[in-house]
């Protein structure tokens, strides 16, 4: 039980604990608490739901139960969610959080109260001790900075795995199919943002008649040489013909290449595009044959 942004491998210590040869479910929170109680603050998931829910089916959770975090849950008491929500409403009889984990209105239960009230309840609790790494325990805050600083190995060392957005490719301008660059297009609203600039990513196509895994040239920003736009990712997929508008995807940032440029002409920006695919095949390539 928790929020489990990002599934790092904090989280995946919980997951690996609650283990048992029954059906494994995860609890958590839809809206994040956080975006509940502060809708107004700058976005800091490290996934939407979708791709969390992709990540938990890939780690062998057989079922995700999202509740609904609204003024309802967020007033209950701590012993009331116990009792409402774990003992009558899911009606389970084991539970496993992280040291750290609170719950309850005001967040006035701690892992101490929470093994005591489902005691009452016959629920067995299990408290996962945090995870650390060479800079101290894996959280998601500390993922969020890696990846600011365009750092993607860094934030993977602490997640398990590559960071990725996932998505639905969304039609843009279409510049990129004029430039000779067609790109895929995938919304990062309500995302936490990485740092502005180029990617060599690792391209998933999740459905539809071109599914597969692909390599690519991305460019995450406000593509400043036309003006001010609503940050968005695009993706250059490196040797793919085909129309991808609606197809799910899920992109994983390799490696961060160079910031964001305004270009004076387009020619300079064609040059560099030409640049940029240049190096993440090699930089791709080299991941692949580590």
């Amino acid at each position: 039980m928790g929020n489990f942004d990002g599934v790092h491998l904090g989280h995946q210590s919980v997951i690996d604990l609650a283990r048992r040869d029954v059906p494994l479910g995860i609890i958590s929170f839809e809206p994040h608490p956080r975006s509940y109680f502060s809708p107004d603050s700058p976005p800091f998931r490290l996934m939407n739901q979708a791709a969390k829910a992709h990540r938990l089916e890939k780690l062998g959770v057989d079922y995700l139960f999202n509740l609904p975090f609204d003024i309802k849950l967020s007033s209950l008491s701590a012993a009331e969610f116990v009792h409402t929500v774990l003992a009558e409403g899911l009606g389970i009889n084991h539970v496993v959080v992280g040291a750290d984990f609170q719950f309850g209105r005001g967040r006035e239960g701690n892992v101490k109260m929470l093994d005591s009230l489902c005691r009452e309840h016959g629920i067995e609790v299990t408290i996962a001790p945090l995870i650390s790494g060479e800079n101290g325990p894996y959280s998601s805050s500390a993922i969020r900075n890696a990846l600011q600083d365009g750092d993607p190995a860094a934030a993977a060392k602490m997640l398990g795995h590559w960071h990725r957005i996932d998505g639905i490719v969304e039609k843009g301008d279409q510049r990129g199919r004029e430039l000779g660059f067609p790109t895929a297009n995938i919304s990062v609203k309500g995302l936490h943002l990485p740092r502005f600039g180029v990617y060599a990513v690792l391209f998933d196509v999740l459905d539809g008649p071109h599914k597969g895994s692909y390599l690519g040239a991305s460019s995450l920003g406000e593509r400043p040489t036309f003006g001010r736009n609503i940050p968005n990712l695009e993706v250059h997929v490196l040797d793919f013909e085909g129309d991808l508008y609606g197809a799910n995807v899920s992109v994983a940032l390799i490696e961060f290449q160079r910031p964001e440029l305004k270009f004076d002409n387009l020619d300079d920006l064609i040059m560099q595009m030409k640049d940029d695919c240049i190096k993440s095949r090699a930089i791709l390539q080299a991941v692949q044959n580590a």
